[in-house]
């Protein structure tokens, strides 16, 4: 394993990127500083942590999401893979990122509605806020196509519904990789003891790495069997008809000797 970890990515919009980044740098600054945004992005854990005991669905879930997102449109794009979302909408390249970045940030914010069926209750709170954000930033036609693909990409993150853009296969795929260990901490200490939570304690990391035989390689260490569950069940399920299947990679390795049921899964 190396020491590099997706956790530890952060977008610097002063770095070289592989993708034109002057408009997901504009967008970041308004969302950061936005007080609504900022808001429901703590209210939303009430029901997913304190009122269900849910692993955390509040700022640093969308914070590793976001940068889970932009780490690997960025492996993608420095590998040449074509997004179809923002081009068929008929907007500029640049629009790709901003897509990734809006969708991850606004993805939960259904939670405080409830927990269940919480992707269709983002929609309408999402419409609202790109509507005001949107005003001062685009043309009425750019926002509009804007905003059809960020929603798309919000309800697919956690639904049966599939993603028709590799925008949207994206959000689906970071929001599963918000897996580790310490991602449980809140519901496992104060009490939470369900599959979700426990087989999240077995994985130790997750590494977003350029891969040999395709564009991105999700390198998971498991320190227990338990892990299979995320891996196998969760992670799977949203690598499936994401429109990404072939471009990545998931190695998931049991690095503890002691406890060798399980020693390798690859997807």
């Amino acid at each position: 394993m190396t020491e590099q970890t997706a956790v530890d990515y952060e977008y610097d919009p002063h770095a070289d990127h592989s993708f034109d980044d002057t408009r997901v740098n504009e967008i970041l600054e308004v969302v950061a500083e936005d007080p609504e945004i900022n808001a429901l992005l703590t209210a939303q854990n009430v029901n997913a942590v304190t009122r269900k005991q849910y692993s955390d669905h509040g700022p640093k879930h969308i914070e590793i999401v976001r940068n889970h997102a932009l780490h690997l449109y960025e492996l993608l794009k420095a590998d040449g893979c074509e997004f179809n979302g923002a081009l068929q909408q008929g907007l500029s390249e640049a629009f790709e990122p901003v897509i990734l970045v809006l969708a991850a940030t606004l993805h939960d914010i259904g939670h405080v509605v409830h927990r269940e069926h919480h992707s269709y209750y983002s929609i309408p709170l999402a419409a609202d806020i790109m509507d005001r954000l949107f005003d001062d930033l685009y043309s009425t036609e750019t926002a509009v196509r804007l905003k059809a693909e960020v929603l798309h990409a919000i309800l697919c993150h956690h639904t049966e519904e599939h993603p028709l853009t590799r925008e949207a296969g994206i959000i689906r795929i970071a929001d599963g990789l918000d897996m580790e260990r310490g991602r449980s901490r809140i519901p496992y200490e104060s009490g939470g003891r369900g599959i979700n939570t426990l087989s999240s304690q077995a994985i130790e990391s997750v590494r977003l790495l350029p891969g040999d035989e395709c564009p991105v390689l999700v390198e998971i260490e498991m320190i227990n069997a338990a892990g299979v569950y995320q891996v196998d069940n969760l992670l799977k399920a949203k690598l499936e008809h994401s429109l990404l299947e072939d471009q990545i990679r998931i190695v998931a390795v049991n690095t503890k000797a002691e406890d060798m049921l399980v020693e390798r899964i690859e997807l």
